[in-house]
């Protein structure tokens, strides 16, 4: 019969189960609030709402319409209002109840912003504290003269992963709201720099350049293999034909914008700038953790860097030339083959000589390719019945032992 000590041990690990496969989409939550409906539209303007959902632990603290039209007025620039809106995201999780039960009263808790790197110091911290009468006030670390910000509401709450409450107005940052310049978005220098050189070098010389910058006002991602990268692939980059060359250069291209947030939650099939016709030159882009994988079938890439995310041109690094299955289908990988079988089976046929063993993987559903939006939600709702089935298992064989 079990123990007490092992029947706890099952469910804290039914607890973790259900706590680490916990997805929130912060544009989702807030759509069912109209009055924070300017402040939800700028988290995906700046795309800060892609980074909130990738988060596990963090606080959300929005402000209604009429805080927004104020810090609006102020005439800042769309990077300069993602700086400031940063400050409002912090990395730690405070619902209602630790709002109000602070240690000592005070503390501080780093934002989004500090964790940008674009705050000097310590000026993306926020200090928070919990005054008599069961205010909580919140002081921006480089505007300690602010004393007016305070908790007004829970919006949701969901231990200890998210949680989004409502603060009476924006917090005043002066170094948040310097002004911020503009990102270089001038794809010819941008590939110029950060180790894409050489692949800029094949892009100019071939003109394949020609097709990557008519494709910028519409939304252009690009996956620039590094140096070294080049250089290993140059053997094989010569012995291809004029056109094929121009269409493996145009394999590193999608003519969307995806930031790193939408690569890593929308998996799936994705086509190129070499995508004509019946010509599919399409990859699969697969997240694993952290990591975005580029899958070609014949050689799996890894994004390793960002040059530049900033819409409508993303530029990632990439520690492979991409090889499409187009131009090089005697590299496609195999499946694994089969484990031999028992030396009883003596009626095992051997294979006629000549015949194929091998045939290409099946393709990714083409359901995957869906809005950023859509993917927080299908992961939500595939974590969900991953804990359902792991949680019924665990309680039909508690119920067994029993």
């Amino acid at each position: 019969m079990p123990t007490l000590s092992t029947l706890s041990l099952a469910l804290l690990f039914i607890i973790s189960v259900t706590t680490t496969t916990t997805a929130h989409n912060i544009t989702h939550i807030l759509d069912k609030s109209p009055e924070f409906s300017t402040f939800n539209h700028y988290l995906t303007l700046t795309h800060l709402a892609g980074e909130i959902n990738r988060r596990q632990t963090i606080t959300v603290c929005a402000v209604d319409n009429a805080a927004m039209s104020a810090l609006i007025a102020k005439g800042l620039s769309l990077v300069t209002i993602k700086n400031v809106l940063s400050l409002h995201v912090f990395a730690d999780y405070f619902g209602s109840k630790k709002l109000h039960q602070i240690t000592k009263g005070s503390t501080s808790t780093a934002t989004m912003y500090q964790a940008t790197g674009e705050a000097p110091g310590t000026t993306g911290y926020v200090h928070i504290t919990d005054l008599k009468g069961g205010k909580v006030q919140f002081t921006p670390e480089d505007n300690t003269s602010q004393n007016d910000v305070v908790y007004v509401k829970s919006i949701l709450e969901l231990p200890y992963n998210i949680s989004v409450i409502q603060i009476s107005s924006i917090l005043n940052s002066p170094e948040a709201e310097a002004p911020t310049s503009a990102p270089d978005l001038n794809l010819t220098s941008l590939l110029q720099r950060d180790g894409c050189k050489s692949f800029y070098d094949l892009l100019s010389t071939s003109g394949a350049i020609g097709t990557f910058l008519s494709t910028v006002d519409g939304g252009v991602t690009v996956f620039c293999p590094s140096d070294d990268a080049v250089t290993a692939f140059a053997p094989k980059y010569k012995n291809l034909t004029t056109d094929e060359k121009t269409s493996l250069l145009l394999y590193h291209g999608v003519p969307v914008y995806n930031s790193m947030g939408m690569l890593r939650s929308s998996n799936g099939l994705t086509n190129t700038l070499a995508t004509e016709g019946g010509k599919k030159y399409d990859f699969t882009v697969q997240n694993d953790g952290e990591d975005v994988k580029l899958k070609t079938t014949v050689v799996t890439a890894l994004i390793t860097g960002t040059v530049v995310d900033e819409e409508p041109v993303a530029i990632y690094k990439v520690d492979k030339v991409l090889q499409p299955r187009e131009l090089f289908k005697g590299a496609k990988v195999v499946a694994d083959a089969p484990a031999p079988a028992p030396k009883s089976a003596k009626k095992k046929k051997v294979a006629k000589k000549g015949s194929t063993a091998a045939a290409d993987a099946p393709g990714p559903d083409s359901a995957s390719d869906y809005t950023d939006d859509g993917a927080a939600d299908q992961k939500a709702n595939s974590g969900g019945r991953v804990v359902a089935s792991v949680v019924t298992s665990l309680f039909f064989v508690a119920a067994f032992v029993l």
